[in-house]
């Protein structure tokens, strides 16, 4: 799984290990997903400090989880980043590029190549990716761009789910609402958040672990007739 070393991608994790699963934890930030290895229950968990806008690592990575995992079940893909600009005037080229490389393309080319290495084994398999409320509502606090590559992610995982299906692959996406994490808080002006959470039925923001079982059901054979679907995981901030 991607985005391991911390907030929601440390709580999936966690709920893995859990589970019982052996977990290739990725991340760019090694003292962080080291920190998170030392923490998962089980043994044969696998530490991987890696930036995946290095498209050509991409290979390896997934060749390394097949050697070290015995086979490759399922990914989570929960890594992405967010740089806030309150006005559009201020988003920078370097703005647009860290998100969209980070967040858009090389979530197309990880889920193509662990797609495309699930199709090898014959087992099938499951591929769990990531959006946001913002592929909706097209995001607040300064998110634009961020939402921009999020909305995208919903159609990568339809077409992924098209392309896939016939070899037993299902593919599906999460959408968060607000969700305790730093992510969420950092550059966040507190009235920004305030509306939000007022807009939100359940009238708080979420805890990471509160979305961690969604992905597990997703990953497990509950799930093996869900595919191409964007689960709305908001506490009612958006209804559809």
């Amino acid at each position: 799984m991607t985005g391991a070393g911390g907030g929601i991608g440390q709580a999936v994790a966690v709920a893995f290990a859990d589970a019982g699963a052996r977990v290739m934890m990725v991340d760019a930030d090694r003292g962080s997903v080291e920190r998170v290895g030392r923490q998962l229950r089980g043994s044969g968990h696998v530490v991987v400090a890696a930036d995946l806008r290095a498209i050509g690592a991409h290979q390896e990575l997934v060749a390394r989880a097949r050697r070290e995992l015995g086979s490759l079940r399922v990914l989570a893909h929960l890594a992405a980043v967010l740089r806030r600009r309150d006005r559009l005037t201020d988003v920078s080229e370097a703005d647009w590029d860290l998100q969209v490389d980070t967040n858009l393309k090389a979530s197309f080319f990880l889920c193509r190549t662990v797609a495309e290495a699930m199709v090898a084994q014959g087992t099938g398999g499951r591929i769990i990716t990531f959006s946001s409320q913002g592929w909706w509502t097209g995001g607040f606090g300064g998110s634009v761009v961020y939402n921009a590559t999020k909305g995208a992610i919903v159609t990568l995982t339809r077409g992924l789910a098209r392309a896939y299906g016939p070899h037993g692959i299902t593919v599906n996406s999460v959408a968060p609402g607000q969700v305790r994490t730093p992510m969420l808080l950092t550059d966040l002006r507190p009235d920004v958040l305030a509306a939000m959470t007022e807009a939100t039925p359940l009238g708080r923001v979420a805890e990471p672990e509160e979305l961690a079982g969604l992905v597990v059901f997703l990953a497990s054979d509950w799930a093996s007739f869900i595919t191409g679907a964007t689960v709305n995981a908001t506490g009612g901030f958006l209804m559809y």
